[in-house]
């Protein structure tokens, strides 16, 4: 018994060491990253990364496939662009525009969705997903097809001019790690292994008096509050929101990078972020080929790696990422 007492916060404490290690790694890199690589293409490639974040968090420790979630992140980046634009609010509260929109429609989405499980779950959400596009498609905010274009920066707080570069850098680097550290703390929290719970036997956790809906449903909104977050980002960023932000292969993306990654890993979703955002710059040069190699290197993944790059390195290892 003592010996069982003994491993559980050994157990732990290795797992925080871990993430300890590779978060300074994580950091390191971002810090690094603009002196090696084109600023706003990192910028880009962290918010991508803390949607595929926010993704993970529901399909990694609940076991919901959301196949579209893009409308969370696409309608997130319409409101912050139109907020910072038209309302000529500053960056934050834009940003936090686009986050209450997100998860206000997770809220709405979750309650229908999370009544089915399994594949109706997925067709539940490409089905709300393709209603917001096309609302998005005729809503006159969104002016269509040409979406909101030179999307005003601004400072934060009144102080900092996110229209410089470095400025700019910091603001979403910062983003990103709170959004990180959020992710970190609701997986390692109560409410995180009841989720985990749910993920691997639902009926169990039913039979022990747990409210699975309502806890689905709190997943759910917090994961697309999350991608809001890092879609009213990206609309700051590269100073326009269109319809490619919240069209179905945004959403075929961000399930590609959390399986490339590692599905239900921490820092899976952000390699695979790295892998399939790198992938789509460096071989624009191909055209439509790109998707080919995109599918090839995926289809090697699942055939090599079934547990994701970071999964993968993770079990071979013996750390917890």
């Amino acid at each position: 018994m003592s010996a069982v007492a003994t491993a559980a916060p050994d157990r732990a404490q290795h797992q925080r060491r871990d993430f300890a290690i590779a978060g300074v790694l994580m950091l390191a890199l971002i810090a690094a990253a603009p002196f090696f690589v084109y600023p706003f293409f990192v910028m880009e490639m962290l918010c991508v990364a803390l949607f595929a974040c926010a993704f993970n968090l529901l399909i990694g420790y609940v076991g919901l496939l959301s196949f579209g979630h893009a409308m969370f992140f696409g309608m997130a980046s319409y409101v912050s662009a139109h907020a910072a634009k038209v309302w000529e609010l500053d960056p934050l509260p834009a940003i936090l525009c686009g986050v209450a929109v997100a998860a206000a429609m997770g809220l709405v989405a979750g309650a229908l969705a999370i009544r089915s499980t399994g594949i109706y779950f997925a067709m539940i959400t490409v089905a709300l997903s393709q209603m917001v596009y096309f609302f998005c498609v005729e809503a006159p905010f969104t002016h269509g097809e040409d979406g909101i274009q030179s999307v005003p920066q601004g400072r934060v707080l009144g102080l900092f001019d996110i229209s410089n570069t470095t400025n700019l850098y910091i603001f979403v680097a910062v983003i990103f790690v709170l959004g990180f550290l959020f992710v970190y703390r609701t997986i390692n929290s109560p409410f995180g292994e009841i989720l985990k719970a749910i993920r691997e036997n639902q009926p169990r956790a039913i039979s022990l008096g747990y409210r699975v809906p309502l806890y689905k449903l709190a997943a759910f909104v917090l994961s697309a509050g999350l991608a809001g977050l890092a879609g009213a980002t990206k609309a700051l960023v590269v100073q326009n929101a269109s319809l490619s932000d919240v069209g179905f292969q945004m959403s075929g993306e961000v399930v590609l990078m959390t399986l490339l990654g590692g599905m239900g890993t921490l820092y899976g979703p952000v390699v695979g972020a790295v892998v399939v955002v790198s992938m789509q710059n460096y071989l624009a040069q191909y055209g439509e080929w790109v998707t080919v190699i995109q599918g090839a290197v995926f289809v090697a993944c699942v055939l090599l790696f079934r547990r994701g790059i970071v999964g993968e390195i993770a079990h071979w290892a013996g750390l917890s990422l």
